[in-house]
């Protein structure tokens, strides 16, 4: 039985993979939960799945959460400590971090000391401390499982394949909300139309950056330090029926690619039972309803956050910091109404422009960046 530890169990990652659990109890155990302020749907989870420990980011919603279970027993753990806490656990073997943010470094860094293998779903955990990631995790003979679709179709990809092989790998795009909009169309977009993703089903943040193309320039700098490739050999595709999540091209000219319907169930799925597959219990890619596959290139004069991530990858060191927490502080404020669609470009640019990049940051740095960014950007 898989013992899991999920952290980030109330976002849309979180709940999908509890709906593969759900579908196989007999093979799949939640030992702990973690959230950050969503009381309401965490008690139910905990009263569902009995986990033997959870906490919440949130030091309010902590307190809430101790009193609204208390007829359980179950200790409620708070803040950064907790989820450290919940990872160390004795009796779980995996933890999977769907958190959102920052948050994700510490926790993933003591899982991989405390030997658990990760299925990783947080994007900031590689694209800013991959250089301390991936080490810490051979070191430890720790296993990283990435449960991003495009990252599982490439992990799957090259499965079997030695990795001297490779010539580039093939990263598929949908081309989000906007695909084929002009500069002059994305001028006055608003937050409702951006979150209209045509394919996935994902938290607000993620189907913005999907519209900009600032979440594909994130995995691209994973899949660098997941894949041990460099970002040169990285070639993204729009593939708006994200019908292909991904694939690799070997040197020998041949593609091996993995096919499927657009549900983040699977590739989670795939992370928790790795290295078997098991039925699920989802729609399958009908080919001869599909007909034909469409493959476009990204239009990075209109969507210029691939290539400033692209350019933060190169530079190395902390930019990628920089490049990451402008970008959450520019859809805050498009969120809020405050500036245009357009406009996150232009605050990434000019916080990657301020910044004197740090060589392989520490842990702290890479915080303090991410502060210095906020605070460049406010001033």
């Amino acid at each position: 039985m898989r013992k899991i530890v999920l952290l980030g169990s109330t976002g849309s990652i979180g709940t999908q993979t509890l709906d593969v659990v759900r579908n196989y109890r007999d093979d799949l155990k939640i030992v702990a939960l973690a959230a950050n302020h969503n009381v309401e749907l965490i008690e139910k989870q905990i009263r569902e799945f009995k986990p033997s420990k959870v906490a919440m980011y949130s030091s309010k919603a902590a307190e809430e959460l101790r009193v609204k279970i208390a007829d359980l027993g179950i200790p409620v753990y708070e803040g950064m400590d907790g989820l450290i806490e919940l990872v160390k656990s004795e009796e779980a073997d995996t933890v999977l971090t769907a958190v959102v943010g920052m948050i994700g470094i510490r926790p993933t860094i003591e899982a991989i000391k405390a030997k658990k293998d990760i299925a990783l779903a947080n994007k900031e955990t590689l694209v800013c401390a991959g250089h301390i990631i991936m080490p810490l995790a051979k070191e430890y003979g720790v296993s990283i499982l990435p449960v991003d679709s495009e990252h599982s179709a490439i992990f799957q990809s090259l499965n079997g394949e030695p990795r001297k092989s490779v010539e580039k790998i093939l990263l598929t795009a949908s081309g989000g909300t906007f695909r084929g909009k002009t500069t002059k169309e994305l001028e006055n977009v608003s937050v409702e139309d951006a979150l209209k993703n045509p394919n996935w089903d994902m938290g607000a943040k993620v189907t913005i950056d999907s519209a900009s193309l600032v979440n594909k320039g994130l995995e691209v700098i994973e899949a660098k330090w997941l894949f041990g490739v460099d970002v040169e050999n990285i070639q993204v595709v729009i593939q708006p029926q994200s019908i292909l999540h991904s694939a690799v091209q070997f040197v020998d000219g041949a593609i091996i690619g993995q096919f499927g319907v657009p549900d983040m169930k699977l590739p989670i799925q795939y992370a928790l039972f790795y290295p078997d597959r098991r039925p699920m219990p989802e729609e399958r890619l009908d080919l001869f309803k599909l007909g034909s596959i469409i493959f476009e290139k990204p239009n990075t004069d209109v969507f210029k956050g691939l290539p400033l991530a692209i350019n933060a990858a190169k530079i190395g060191g902390s930019m990628p910091t920089v490049f990451n927490a402008a970008n959450e502080m520019a859809v805050k404020r498009f969120v809020k109404g405050e500036i245009k669609f357009l406009d996150i470009y232009s605050m990434i640019d000019k916080a990657m422009q301020h910044h004197v990049k740090i060589d392989n940051p520490s842990v702290e740095e890479i915080l303090a960046v991410e502060k210095e960014t906020y605070s460049f950007l406010l001033s």
